[in-house]
C-alpha cells in the first residue's frame, strides 16, 4: 500500500507561507493541505468577519435587534418565542445552518436570564428535532462563540449556532477550491424548517412528557 504524503515515512509537503514569511494560518488564508480533521470552513464568510467587530457599534446597527422588525420571509426567520428567535445563517456552514438569538441586545451567555437561557435550550432541541426530520442530519454542531477572541462574528449580540453534520460534510473541496457546494437556496431553508417546526414542537414537548412520566412512576 502507497503511503499518502505525510503519513508516516513520508515528508509532509512544504506550506504555502503567510505574508510576513511564517506559516499560513486560518487567521490569514486557509492552507492548502488538506487534513484528516473533516473541519468545516466557510471562505465567503469572509467577507462578512473581515468587516471587523465594529461593523456592529450598537442596537441600531445591530442585524439581529433588527431581524425581528422584519417579517419572517424578509429576515428568513424560522421560529419566534417569548424572548429568543431561531433564523437562518447568511454565512452558512453547511445547509440548514441555523443561529439562536435573544431579542435583548447582550454580548455574553452570564448576561442571559433565567428565561432567556432555558428559552434557548428549547429552542436548540427542537432545531435539532427539525433539522433532522426536514434533513436527515446525523450529527450537529452547537455552540457559541464569545467575544472577538473566541470567533465571534458579531460578538455585541450572542447567538448559538446550530450546525446540521452528515458523514463526510467536511471534505477537502472547501479548502482547495475555496468553495462550498450548498444546493438549497436560504429561502427554502427557512420555509422547510419553519413548517416542520410546528410538528417538531409537539414531538419533542410529547418525548419531554413521557420521560417526565417515566421518572415519575
Amino acid at each position: 500500500m502507497t503511503s499518502q504524503p505525510g503519513q508516516r515515512g513520508e515528508p509532509a509537503p512544504e506550506r504555502e507561507a503567510g505574508p510576513d514569511g511564517g506559516p499560513l494560518t486560518d487567521d490569514f488564508q486557509l492552507a492548502g493541505t488538506p487534513d484528516g480533521f473533516q473541519r468545516l470552513w466557510n471562505p465567503h464568510r469572509l467577507a462578512y468577519v473581515s468587516g471587523g467587530q465594529d461593523q456592529v457599534r450598537d442596537e441600531s446597527t445591530c442585524p439581529f435587534c433588527a431581524a425581528p422588525t422584519r417579517s419572517d420571509e424578509e429576515s428568513l426567520i424560522v421560529a419566534r418565542g417569548a424572548t429568543a428567535y431561531v433564523l437562518c445563517n447568511l454565512y452558512p456552514y453547511n445547509a440548514g445552518h441555523l443561529l439562536i438569538c435573544p431579542y435583548r441586545h447582550v454580548p455574553d451567555y452570564t448576561d442571559l436570564t433565567v428565561e432567556e437561557t432555558a428559552e434557548l435550550a428549547r429552542l436548540a432541541q427542537i432545531a435539532m428535532t427539525a433539522l433532522r426530520k426536514t434533513s436527515g442530519a446525523t450529527g450537529f454542531n452547537l455552540g457559541m462563540n464569545q467575544g472577538k477572541a473566541g470567533g465571534a462574528g458579531i460578538a455585541a449580540h450572542l447567538h448559538q449556532h446550530v450546525v446540521p453534520r452528515w458523514g463526510g460534510d467536511g471534505n477537502f473541496l472547501p479548502i482547495i477550491a475555496q468553495t462550498k457546494n450548498i444546493t438549497i437556496t436560504l429561502d427554502t431553508v427557512r420555509n422547510v424548517v419553519a413548517e416542520a417546526w410546528a410538528d417538531a414542537e409537539a414531538a419533542f414537548d410529547a418525548r419531554q412528557a413521557a420521560t417526565a412520566g417515566g421518572s415519575g412512576t
